[in-house]
């Protein structure tokens, strides 16, 4: 009988020493979802485990911090642990990206290759893994052909997106009508994105923003107006209603409002984080005194 009982004891231990680190990963995702990654990064960091996930989501808290090495140290050791998981290389190649446009000539070169390389891998492995594939669409769009990109294979991922969700398909083909400068077809995708799913305010947002791209101003106020209303306080319209005022040099002073708003609201990972908020700021402010505000 003593026997017996100890071994119940070692094994109620075990138990108990497992799930701890379980609650403290538990912990640090709910943190990252709350966009408290300083927060995350310093539980994932006290447990001191080497497994893929925490790695993953190390990584993906350090980039959203904006400190892109530490992250592409930890989303390294997520792909070398676990080289079959999509998430894992497409985060890689966000961080890349953002290390290839922050550096000299030759030092981009060399991240932008790995950015392509790890996008690729990404939807090798995910093929239906619709943020990597529009990661790596985003890349062949705007990417010179030293590094891999090209309007050809940006097509080739959209007819992939054409099998995956419809809404998705028609925004790839505005973005690919966009880079020719063919606006009349760019505004019958996005058009045809928002019919496909109403329900998704980004839809909404993109036509807006593109419409005040246009110089339609009237048309896009009237698309963002009926964005707030159906979503109030949306972190998504605050933001893309600024970005949309600031791009066009107009309503800074309200540009400004709107994120002044956007960074007391909740947010989450899927939303520009509040550095990015305040950069933007930033350059309203600097546009300001060589503007002509048009309220």
């Amino acid at each position: 009988m003593g026997k017996f009982w100890i071994s119940l004891l070692v094994m109620a231990a075990s138990v108990s020493a497992a799930g701890l680190p379980n609650a403290g990963f538990a912990r640090a995702e709910e943190l990252y979802s709350r966009t408290e990654y300083r927060r995350a990064i310093d539980t994932l960091e006290a447990l001191g485990q080497t497994q893929p996930a925490n790695h993953l989501l190390l990584g993906k808290a350090y980039f959203m911090e904006g400190l892109y090495k530490d992250a592409i140290a930890n989303l390294e050791k997520a792909v070398a642990e676990d080289s079959l998981n999509s998430d894992a290389y497409d985060w890689l190649g966000k961080a890349y990206g953002r290390m290839a446009e922050r550096s000299t000539f030759l030092t981009a070169l060399k991240y932008a290759k790995k950015t392509v390389h790890s996008f690729e891998r990404a939807v090798e492995l995910g093929r239906s893994n619709l943020e990597a594939l529009s990661d790596v669409f985003e890349f062949y769009l705007q990417a010179p052909g030293i590094v891999g990109g090209g309007i050809d294979k940006a097509e080739a991922i959209a007819r992939r997106f054409a099998l995956l969700n419809e809404a998705e398909y028609h925004w790839a083909c505005a973005r690919l009508a966009e880079k020719r400068k063919d606006a009349v077809a760019a505004e019958k995708e996005y058009r045809a994105a928002l019919a496909a799913a109403p329900q998704e305010v980004g839809r909404t947002l993109d036509l807006a923003a593109f419409l005040s791209s246009c110089g339609r101003y009237s048309e896009s106020e009237a698309l963002f107006r009926s964005a707030a209303e159906r979503h109030p306080d949306s972190p998504k319209v605050l933001y893309a209603r600024a970005a949309a005022y600031v791009q066009s040099r107009r309503k800074l002073n309200e540009a400004e409002a709107l994120l002044e708003r956007y960074m007391q609201v909740q947010t989450t990972p899927d939303d520009p984080t509040h550095r990015e908020a305040a950069e933007l700021m930033r350059l309203a402010q600097n546009l300001r005194p060589k503007s002509r505000q048009a309220e």
